[in-house]
């Protein structure tokens, strides 16, 4: 059917016979744009994919030209073959046709950051290539800043830069999730505040629709001032005006937002009656069990309301047009989705205030940020440390990305997204928190690194050093070895799990590849010589990773004794507490996962989007 939109003109609305939705179930609602104001144009387009709707011989990708030479018009065939013909290039492949990762072969040097959320590596990482507090680049937080992945290719000569954003039906999933959750919360009598904070921040803290679409306001009675202390600090990293959004527009997002909330109140009371029609009210579910199972069918049936689908359809609309402000270098794909953006120049703070928009996080560029759709960010240039004496390494190619969970059952398994990685870097930097060192992520980390074989491959910067106080701890040296006690005892834990060879050779490399850095919330110039002194340290191990090892005369030898024992070990080990998690049985120290975190999953795995979802990672485990 033809339909008035927030698009100019017709737009056509249809469920695509073929295409699946966030469920996986065939039948996706789509709503594309006519590119016509005239009734009847709009009427013969409809007829036309009508026609195609009706005649399942057209409903393959193949067809596409056949149907261009039958008078379909474009703008028709468009509509309706985009999407279902063959996947775009994965993103990562993207970023290597518009910028290749350099190599051995050129004389370049890899490291990868990883580390937990908070300890510092994105802080780190702008340490070494040199951009300060004011140009904001990459950006930081206190914790879960980095979403996705950043590469930077230090290079002489012009900055050029290559975004990737999630494609197009992952971020349809994002919002159909925000928007399941704001549901939820608003049948459960929730306040507005709560409504909006689930619609506009997903559960696992990686998409923010608030970034794309503007914060929600809420009157508040606290007072910000009776938290300041007298002598606190004050950000100084400034914002231009022209980076900025401007009051008009602040009111122009609220006002939407306004009627999302209303939308959403309005498809919750009436999905609320159909549920208590079959189940009573939320009310009358005596027992935690019963409460969630109601729940859970209030979402389902959520979900197939088509009131839900023409929400959702709005505010993918309404991300998808936040690209317009930054039309200049997009790449969109067949759905007319943007796939890439590519930008380059010789001025530095030109590149940065076009590539800001991509990586920032600050409150005042709310309602434009794209910073949620982006899942890759690559950019070449002199990316050099700021103080000449640190230039002691060139050529690297620095790998940051998103940090890993802080308590032992988000942590008990590395991402595959990261264990991948591991052969084609040359250095694996672990960046961790020297106030509270060798807690579960990098222990997680170190037990990965040791038993897939890069040892070799790993050093470590504690940050935060110049936090680490004590009446007993007056020297660099004491608290160096305060730290260090902690690597000994953290190794030492490991020793079951990966063997003593292992875990020997794991502390032989921490020992010489082990700096410590403080003060990394300060510009490069503001640090002590001290601290300046391990960063070059830091750069120089970078640098030398290339380095070839001594070659070594051995050869393996199996002994299959105990094989069938440690086999049935491990399975016991991976599927109780998966059970455990699946609410089957009881596992110590694991705790049942709720019903939406295990659906996520499960969503995920069925569209092979990904294999994780937080912190459940079957496949790793």
């Amino acid at each position: 059917t033809k339909t008035r939109s927030n698009r100019p003109g017709w737009s056509v609305t249809f469920r695509h016979p073929v295409r699946t939705d966030s469920k996986n179930q065939r039948g996706l609602k789509l709503r594309k744009g006519l590119g016509t104001a005239i009734d009847s144009e709009a009427d013969e387009y409809v007829r036309q994919l009508n026609v195609l709707l009706a005649d399942e011989s057209w409903w393959t990708g193949d067809r596409r030209t056949e149907a261009l030479q039958k008078d379909f018009a474009d703008v028709v065939v468009s509509a309706f073959f985009d999407g279902i013909e063959a996947a775009a290039l994965h993103s990562n492949q993207k970023r290597e046709e518009v910028i290749p990762l350099p190599g051995k072969d050129e004389g370049y040097s890899k490291a990868l950051l990883l580390g937990t959320t908070g300890a510092g590596k994105t802080s780190l990482l702008r340490h070494l290539i040199g951009t300060s507090s004011a140009e904001r680049f990459p950006s930081t937080s206190t914790a879960k800043t980095t979403t996705a992945d950043i590469e930077i290719i230090t290079a002489p000569g012009k900055y050029s830069s290559v975004v990737t954003f999630i494609p197009e039906h992952e971020v349809r999933a994002y919002i159909d999730e925000c928007l399941e959750a704001a549901c939820v919360e608003a049948v459960q009598g929730r306040e507005d505040a709560k409504i909006m904070s689930a619609l506009l921040q997903h559960e696992e803290q990686r998409f923010r629709l608030s970034y794309i679409l503007g914060a929600w306001k809420a009157s508040a009675d606290i007072n910000d001032d009776e938290f300041r202390f007298d002598d606190q600090i004050e950000d100084n990293s400034e914002i231009d005006d022209d980076e900025t959004i401007g009051n008009d527009e602040q009111v122009a997002h609220l006002a939407k937002l306004s009627s999302y909330l209303a939308t959403i109140k309005s498809l919750t009371l009436s999905t609320q009656s159909t549920v208590e029609g079959d189940l009573g009210s939320l009310q009358a579910q005596t027992t935690v069990d019963d409460r969630a199972a109601w729940l859970e069918l209030f979402g389902t049936e959520v979900f197939k309301s088509p009131q839900f689908s023409e929400l959702a359809l709005d505010i993918l609309d309404d991300v998808g047009r936040r690209f317009d402000f930054v039309n200049a270098g997009i790449d969109r794909g067949p759905t007319d989705w943007p796939i890439s953006w590519t930008f380059s120049t010789d001025d530095r703070a030109e590149f940065l205030r076009h590539v800001r928009w991509f990586s920032s996080n600050h409150h005042r560029q709310f309602g434009r940020l794209l910073t949620p759709l982006v899942d890759g960010i690559r950019v070449r240039g002199p990316f050099y440390p700021a103080d000449p004496v640190l230039r002691l390494a060139d050529k690297l190619v620095l790998l940051d990305g998103e940090g890993i969970g802080h308590t032992a059952t988000s942590a008990s398994s590395v991402s595959t997204r990261i264990t991948q990685r591991f052969e084609d870097t040359d250095m694996v930097l672990l960046v961790d928190n020297a106030q509270q060192p060798m807690q579960a992520a990098p222990l997680a980390l170190l037990r990965s690194i040791g038993s897939s074989g890069f040892s070799k491959k790993l050093a470590i910067a504690f940050t935060h050093f110049d936090q680490v106080k004590g009446a007993n701890l007056v020297s660099f040296e004491q608290k160096r070895e305060h730290v260090s006690a902690s690597i000994r005892n953290a190794i030492g834990s490991l020793r079951d799990y990966i063997g003593m060879g292992i875990a020997n050779a794991l502390e032989r490399q921490i020992e010489s590849h082990s700096v410590f850095l403080g003060g990394l919330d300060r510009d490069n110039d503001k640090l002590p010589q001290g601290f300046k002194r391990e960063l070059g340290r830091l750069i120089t191990l970078v640098g030398e990773a290339t380095a070839p090892i001594a070659p070594v005369a051995c050869k393996p030898i199996y002994d299959f004794r105990g094989l069938e024992i440690a086999m049935r070990d491990a399975i016991d080990a991976f599927r109780s507490p998966w059970r455990a998690r699946l609410g089957l049985s009881h596992h110590e120290n694991v705790a049942k996962e709720h019903w939406t975190r295990i659906k996520a999953l499960s969503r995920r795995l069925a569209n092979n989007w990904a294999d994780e979802y937080g912190n459940l990672k079957p496949i790793a485990d």
